[in-house]
């Protein structure tokens, strides 16, 4: 307990993210620490500038009220999650820049249940709104979990579809755990409190800034094990998620749509660079190996969980070991690059080497 009060003191500090709060958390080995480090050991470890420091020094005076806090949250329901408690989900830790710390006002998705992202525009046509909360309502009746963000447009309607099969389902925000947004989805909000969960990393109160948004996407594609965009501009939030996910080793599955149609151009775009063809939910429920409303198995690619230029390389290997030039050959990447992921490969046991320079697929 004393470690999660120290960490959410440190969240309320503007300039630290999850990276730079991870860097000083590793550097020190406790939050509780990182709160007691002298001045002159936080100027030498080069992680903050000088103005930051100061504003460092002067927010430890501010430990009581942050207890009070979160107090006052766990009171309301809110609960306040670590990194390094039992049920933080274990999907994010394998993510870059994971959240340190998650705000959850309900349940998180089921670590053994397969999840699918459902994303898309916020101001899409009938057709897509229909289309996503069809999808999710038949998904979700089959023991996927459906997870989104809440916005308005699809992300709204694949919620809405998950809650008329009976089902839960889980909306990350990019505000505050204590903040609806937009206001038009208060009666989702609402509801999937109670079925499902509302999930964030931003600090109570915290309003919907742009900039959220692209970092709220990296925690709905983390706790999805496929994203399925149904709507999407050239230029799109949607697109952000999508590629963050393929950076994550998810599987992407795109709706088509009239080429003369910008809501379709980003979908469409991604089945031409090899994303899934969305034509039913079978497409889907094919991928997660789902008969009888059983799962049966989760698809060999999601179970890797590798990232994209893992995913290049490993696709390159075989049981029989190959040498480091025909597998640079195969997979485009330059040697160094290559290198780089076959190593990454064989810390994860993914693979093995053989000998020097030869590497194949662990059985």
């Amino acid at each position: 307990m004393e470690e999660r009060e120290f960490l959410y003191w440190l969240s309320h500090i503007p300039f630290l993210g999850a990276v730079k709060i991870k860097k000083l958390y590793d550097y020190m080995g406790s939050y509780k620490k990182i709160y007691n480090i002298e001045r002159k050991e936080l100027e030498s470890c080069g992680l903050l500038k000088e103005s930051e420091i100061l504003f460092f020094e002067e927010r430890k005076s501010c430990l009581d009220s942050v207890r009070r806090q979160l107090e006052q949250l766990e009171k309301k329901g809110i609960h306040f999650i670590a990194h390094f408690d039992s049920d933080y989900p274990k999907r994010l830790l394998s993510i870059y820049g994971y959240p340190m710390g998650l705000f959850v006002n309900g349940q998180l998705p089921g670590e053994e249940k397969p999840a699918a992202a459902i994303i898309g525009a916020r101001n899409c046509t009938n057709y897509g709104r229909q289309m996503a909360q069809s999808l999710a309502r038949e998904l979700s009746a089959a023991g996927i979990s459906i997870i989104s963000g809440l916005a308005y447009g699809i992300d709204g309607a694949g919620h809405e579809g998950a809650l008329e099969a009976g089902q839960d389902t889980y909306g990350v925000l990019g505000c505050g755990i204590n903040v609806c947004y937009p206001k038009e989805n208060y009666g989702l909000f609402s509801q999937m409190k109670k079925h499902g969960g509302i999930i964030t990393e931003f600090m109570p109160d915290e309003a919907p800034k742009p900039q959220n948004f692209p970092m709220r996407n990296r925690i709905i594609s983390g706790l999805s094990d496929a994203i399925l965009v149904i709507e999407a501009r050239e230029k799109s939030g949607s697109l952000i998620t999508a590629n963050l996910g393929l950076e994550q080793g998810k599987e992407i599955f795109a709706l088509p749509g009239r080429v003369t149609d910008p809501l379709s151009a980003g979908c469409n775009r991604l089945i031409s660079e090899g994303a899934g063809v969305l034509l039913s939910p079978e497409t889907v429920l094919e991928y997660f190996k789902l008969q009888n409303g059983k799962i049966l198995r989760v698809h060999e690619k999601n179970k890797n969980g590798l990232a994209k230029k893992e995913k290049m390389v490993y696709s390159c290997l075989d049981l029989q070991p190959k040498n480091l030039e025909e597998i640079v050959s195969c997979s485009g990447l330059s040697v160094s690059e290559c290198m780089s992921v076959l190593l990454e490969l064989e810390l994860k046991g993914s693979i093995i080497q053989t000998s020097h320079q030869y590497y194949g697929k662990k059985q």
